[in-house]
């Protein structure tokens, strides 16, 4: 899962993405409301952590272009304000949910969980993804192959959720780096076979299949 926030209080930013990359989402920062409407035109987000206050495009404006040009990512919006008539208007320019600063990070980590949740998509309608005797909890962020729980790292984890959540498709390199890893990265591309390895020696060899060229798909066993 990608996420994208846009905040321009550089300690709290910095902050956030430690916390969200630890739980194993790949996270991009910027801090200027048009950069933000930038990067959220040009790539896939899973949702987006949006500031109201922001230099450049406050992010009222930056949710509205956003709904304008048909993108549905997720927000969620944050902002030191905390009258009724804010709250308002960040939901009626088409916000999906609201967080008052200061706020508790595992407030905020429940908030994004149930956001992803009510996404709809193969991950919405429940927090488990089941790929034969594999059942991945997305909230608990826990794998069980049948009734053994495999304990897994954050990163493993997401590499493995991005893979349950298109069963038998192919998911490319290209497509785990964008989704595992942020935009910034510029290590090794390999990094991803080096995860690969890790799930196989977990889980099975026989459940995540090389397509030659094309990246990895995993099976039910």
């Amino acid at each position: 899962m990608r996420l994208l926030i846009v905040e321009d209080e550089k300690r709290l930013a910095v902050s956030l993405a430690k916390g969200l990359t630890a739980e194993g989402f790949a996270v991009d920062v910027v801090h200027d409301g048009l950069e933000g409407l930038h990067l959220a035109g040009e790539h896939a987000y899973d949702l987006m952590i949006l500031d109201i206050m922001l230099p450049g495009m406050n992010g009222y404006r930056v949710c509205s272009a956003l709904r304008a040009a048909g993108n549905d990512v997720p927000i969620l919006m944050l902002t030191a304000k905390d009258g009724e008539y804010d709250e308002a208007e960040g939901l009626d320019t088409g916000a999906d949910d609201y967080l008052t600063k200061p706020f508790s990070y595992v407030v905020l980590v429940a908030r994004i969980r149930a956001l992803l949740r009510r996404r709809g998509s193969a991950a919405a309608s429940s927090p488990l993804l089941v790929v034969g005797a594999l059942t991945l909890d997305t909230a608990a962020r826990r794998v069980h192959r049948g009734e053994v729980e495999v304990p897994l790292t954050a990163k493993e984890f997401a590499v493995l959720e991005q893979l349950a959540l298109r069963p038998g498709a192919v998911v490319s390199k290209a497509e785990m780096l964008e989704h595992v890893w942020d935009f910034a990265y510029d290590g090794d591309p390999n990094i991803v076979e080096v995860y690969i390895s890790t799930l196989r020696r977990k889980l099975g060899a026989e459940r995540i299949q090389t397509v030659r060229g094309a990246g990895y798909r995993l099976v039910a066993v």
